[in-house]
Parts: structure tokens; C-alpha cells; sequence
């Protein structure tokens, strides 16, 4: 039994989730949450994440914790964005959340997202989270160079933006051409944030001489074609991405420049989706301390400041390395004039 201050209270949270705004007492919201993502029964998730690694077992423990199906599609960035405008164009939306910073811009545009603050996320840093509720991050994303240890040796490895101009790294560096946050723009825009606009573009441009090849593929793709010694040298790949596989025996080895680049792979509710309830639910399992251990166990960064990563040192405190935090928003700011300069001088 419960009182009627309860109820209203219950009530009254249930509308404001109903209409994706605000914060709730956790035991007011919780079990109205619950209850009516139970009776939807599902929710659709559209990601990018690599799927044995993160995404089934994170299927496994909201099916287990609330007994709902999670349905995914796995797709790569501009694949989810396009399957997602259609959906939203034609009236037919049938995720319920997504995930990657790449499909956020043109669907954030199109206006297909529900803005949405979970409260596993209120105590995450101001960085990873929209103050609308947009989006939220659900891992730390830190990009930099990688070199394959059995063709470079240690000492020989860069130590600083200004070594990659050496001439014997001339044709045997790669990185992907995905125009994105954690891609060349984003490399991009670290190098004129660390070192200003004027002197930046003098390195840049010089850089573009080292004739730098851009793989048409992910950067999980491009690491892998360094550890298999098709590059000595990759440029802007994730360092859990590169910890994951030097623990597998590996040889490589993940570098921190001046300033690495932080960025974060965000999750965000859609609009008008067919499991709106159990959408809100998942993405809160996600971004709760339960959800994010299983992310770290999985071998990426969370961005719950409660859950520290698997291995501490890929996290720039313990690492002992700089970075520079390129958000959503700046990339949104900066972007266009990034990926100008990375068509203009590398393509």
C-alpha cells in the first residue's frame, strides 16, 4: 500500500517522463518506469559498438535485470544516420535509442531526438552530458597515434606532433576517412587547439607532405591493419581499442603526444519511437554504475566517474597525459572548418 502523496507523486513523475523532461526521486520513477517498459516488451537499439565485445553484453544484462527483449542493429555511422532520417522522413521510427557522435548531428537536425536526463547520469561531468538531455556519454573516447612494435621500436616512436614530419614517416602512416569527431577532423582540431590556428596550419600543411593513405573503413579497421603491418604507424585510433589487443599479444603500442583528444561516444532517445518507456530504461541500465562496469569490462572507458576503466592508465589522470575535450558542441562549432581543412590538404 502507499499513500495518496505517493501516488500523486508516482503520478506526477510518470507525466514527466511520459513527456522526457526532468528529474524524478529514483523510488517514485523507478517502478513506474518499469512497469510500463514491461508492457511494451522490447526495445531497439541502433549501434555502432562493436557487437561481441559491448553490445551482447549489455543485451544480457538488461534482459536478465528487467526480463525485456533488446532488439539491435549493428551498422556503421553513416549507415545508422541514413536508416534513421528515412525512418523519421516516412513517419516510421523504429529504434528507440542510438548510439555515436556521427549519426547525433544530422539526426539532431532533423529533429528526431527526445531530450531525456536519466538519473544514473546526474552526477557525470558537465563535458559528458547535453544540459537539454540531447545526449548523454556512455564511454570516454581518447584517439591518438599507434605503431606496430615489431616494425617501430620505442624509441624510435614519436614523442611529439613535430616527429611525424620526419621524412622515414613519409607513405607509411594511415588513418580512416571517416569525417568524424574521433577521426582526422577531430585529429585536426586538436593539433590547432594545442599549438593555435597559425602555427597549426604550418604544421598541418606540412603534415599533408607525409602523403598520409586514409583507409575507407573504421578505426578499429585501421588499428588492425597496423598490427598486421601494413602501416608502421596508424594516426587517430581509440587507445582501449589498442590496449584490447596488446593484452590479446599484440604488437602495438598506443601513443600520447603533446595533447591526445578526448571525445565521447554518446547514447541518445529518439523521438517518437515505438517503446518509448523501455527506451528510457535501457539507456539509463547503460549509463547507471551496473551498466558501466559491464562497459569497462568489456574493455572500454566508462564515463561514470564512479567506474574507473580496466586499465587505469587509459585515462588521462592516471595515464599521466594531456588531452584536449573536443564535445559534441565544439565539434558542432568547428567542424565544417575542420573537415575542410582535412578535404582540402589530405583527400
Amino acid at each position: 500500500m502507499i499513500s495518496r502523496r505517493q501516488a500523486l507523486l508516482a503520478s506526477a513523475c510518470a507525466m514527466l517522463f511520459e513527456a522526457g523532461d526532468g528529474f524524478c526521486p529514483a523510488d517514485a520513477v523507478d517502478e513506474q518506469l518499469i512497469d510500463a517498459a514491461k508492457r511494451e516488451g522490447e526495445v531497439v537499439w541502433y549501434t555502432g559498438l562493436i557487437v561481441s565485445q559491448v553490445v551482447l553484453p549489455l543485451q544480457a544484462g538488461f534482459q536478465k535485470k528487467y526480463g525485456i527483449k533488446v532488439s539491435f542493429v549493428s551498422a556503421g555511422s553513416q549507415e545508422t544516420a541514413t536508416r534513421l532520417l528515412t525512418e523519421g522522413r516516412v513517419g516510421t521510427v523504429k529504434a528507440d535509442v542510438f548510439d555515436g557522435s556521427a549519426p547525433f548531428e544530422p539526426v539532431n537536425a532533423a529533429g528526431l531526438i527526445q531530450p531525456y536526463k536519466p538519473q544514473d547520469a546526474s552526477g557525470y561531468p558537465d563535458d559528458f552530458k547535453e544540459p537539454s538531455g540531447l545526449w548523454t556519454a556512455q564511454m570516454v573516447q581518447i584517439t591518438g597515434p599507434a605503431i606496430n612494435t615489431t616494425v617501430v621500436s620505442p624509441a624510435d616512436a614519436p614523442k611529439r606532433f613535430d616527429d611525424l614530419l620526419n621524412p622515414k614517416w613519409k607513405g607509411v602512416m594511415a588513418w580512416s576517412n571517416f569525417e568524424e569527431i574521433a577521426g582526422p577532423p577531430g585529429f585536426i582540431g586538436n593539433v590547432l587547439m594545442t599549438m593555435g590556428q597559425d602555427k597549426g596550419m604550418d604544421f598541418l600543411k606540412q603534415l599533408a607532405g607525409q602523403t598520409i593513405a586514409n583507409v575507407p573503413s573504421n578505426f578499429r579497421v585501421v588499428l588492425d591493419q597496423c598490427i598486421a603491418g601494413q602501416y608502421p604507424m596508424v594516426l587517430s585510433v581509440f587507445n582501449y581499442h589498442t590496449a584490447i589487443s596488446k593484452a590479446q599479444g599484440a604488437p602495438v603500442e598506443w601513443l600520447a603526444l603533446e595533447r591526445s583528444t578526448l571525445t565521447v561516444g554518446m547514447i541518445a532517445l529518439l523521438k517518437s519511437s515505438p517503446h518509448p518507456n523501455a527506451g528510457k530504461l535501457f539507456l539509463g541500465y547503460c549509463l547507471s554504475e551496473e551498466g558501466q562496469e559491464v562497459t569497462r569490462n568489456a574493455g572500454y572507458i566508462p564515463a561514470d566517474p564512479r567506474v574507473p576503466a580496466k586499465i587505469a592508465t587509459l585515462k588521462p589522470e592516471a595515464g599521466h597525459f594531456a588531452v584536449n575535450v573536443i564535445s559534441p558542441d565544439l565539434f558542432r562549432e568547428h567542424g565544417k572548418e575542420w573537415i575542410g581543412i582535412y578535404r582540402t590538404l589530405f583527400q
